[in-house]
């Protein structure tokens, strides 16, 4: 008998007992459908991460410092990263604060309501769509956009010049620019910050279309402006961009050094940290890996139980199917050839649970991806053709004993059997 024939006997087995092998399936499909849903979550939710990670710029190191006696060491250690030229690409002074920005009509107060009322939804109990936030305001060196992956798309970009001379100007980013201005030119135009006039320079070009909490909704000002808009404000973080991943190991032990020297070896004199995102993205994956191997293991429980199942029910259908296998051997057929369509009706069962489970893993990678993190999941081909070819390994594993039981049958004793 070959595999074709083995294969619609199969079949005809299993649409011969539609409500036992249904329940059969039930371990398999409720075991693919888990594990695809795990994992596939994770894996988008981690592929989102790494976008983000992206979409800033690669080679960035944070470096956070401070002194315990209130001393600003903000001059020497951003004079020293600045030193950094061989491995270092940018520095920049990481500020962000809160004020009132208004342009005509407009203004964050405004923009802030309405992120209040997305959160709330409205009066009948829907959820309005928003579609303006209020901008995020940040302190930047002439290097901002170099350390933080952005372009200038219109006007241009802050100068050494705009620092030195305490400039009251600013740089939009994309998404700002569309919430204050629509699809008017900005460059040139005066935007009030705390009642206090500046000048839009530039706009950055779009380099996050897709997140509703958007890296274009930025407006970035000189560090040195911080004197009337933040007083009293500390510089405690920068950014520091490498040239290379091989550059940015170099930096950080650099600046590690530095800082040990500056404020004691055990910290005595203040605190610091400092770190590589590429470290960073690297430990986010491995533990986005871990996290789906432990879940995707836990649910993959339920395929151990219905790999049982599937094992017993053939067990069953050897049992039933006694006088058949007798007939078949007496005329000749080989064990090989009895193993043979035992194992091809177990793998169609499983395969047709894993069909089943793929698809109910689908939707619910869909469902879970939108209540959860607000996401659009899809499971990727791999993990949908993995689910497969395990549903279909799953069935020729614990398959083998029954298709060995029914081959080891004597014919004579078989046809003996009612």
């Amino acid at each position: 008998m070959n595999i074709r024939q083995a294969m619609k006997m199969a079949f005809r087995s299993i649409l011969g007992n539609k409500g036992r092998s249904v329940l059969t399936m039930l371990g398999i499909i409720i075991g693919i459908a888990s594990v695809m849903t795990i994992v596939s979550t994770i894996n988008g939710m981690n592929q989102e991460s790494l976008r983000q990670i992206e979409a800033m710029g690669t080679n960035r190191i944070t470096v956070q410092a401070s002194r315990y006696d209130g001393q600003d060491i903000f001059q020497d250690l951003y004079s020293y990263c600045l030193q950094l030229s061989d491995t270092v690409d940018g520095v920049t002074p990481n500020g962000n604060f809160s004020a009132t920005v208004v342009y005509g009509a407009k203004s964050s107060d405004a923009m802030n309501n309405s992120m209040q009322n997305m959160w709330s939804g409205s009066s009948d109990g829907s959820t309005q769509t928003v579609t303006e936030m209020p901008p995020n305001l940040y302190f930047g060196s002439d290097q901002y956009a170099v350390c933080n992956n952005f372009q200038i798309g219109k006007g241009r970009d802050l100068t050494p010049l705009d620092i030195k001379d305490y400039k009251q100007v600013c740089v939009l980013g994309a998404r700002a620019a569309q919430n204050f201005f629509n699809y008017a030119d900005p460059v040139g135009q005066t935007m009030t910050v705390n009642g206090l006039p500046f000048t839009v320079i530039g706009v950055y070009a779009e380099k996050d279309p897709d997140s509703q909490w958007s890296q274009d909704n930025v407006i970035v000002f000189p560090y040195t402006d911080s004197r009337v808009l933040s007083p009293g404000n500390v510089f405690s973080e920068f950014t520091v961009k490498a040239k290379s991943a091989e550059a940015a190991v170099e930096a950080t032990s650099r600046i590690n050094g530095y800082l040990t020297g500056l404020l004691g070896q055990n910290q005595e004199k203040g605190w610091y940290y400092v770190q590589s995102e590429n470290q960073w993205q690297q430990q986010s994956s491995d533990y986005a890996n871990m996290l789906s191997l432990v879940l995707g293991g836990i649910a993959a429980i339920s395929l151990l139980v219905g790999g049982i199942g599937i094992m017993n029910i053939m067990l069953v259908t050897v049992t039933e199917r006694t006088r058949e296998i007798g007939i078949r051997r007496a005329i000749g057929a080989q064990r090989s050839s009895i193993v043979t369509q035992f194992l091809i009706e177990a793998a169609m069962l499983c395969g047709i649970g894993g069909i089943i489970g793929i698809g109910l893993g689908t939707l619910g990678t869909r469902v879970a991806g939108k209540l959860l993190v607000k996401m659009d999941i899809w499971p990727s081909v791999s993990i949908t053709l993995a689910a497969f070819g395990l549903s279909v390994v799953l069935g020729i594993l614990f398959g083998i004993y029954p298709a060995a039981k029914a081959s080891k049958l004597q014919p004579v004793e078989a046809l003996r059997a009612e």
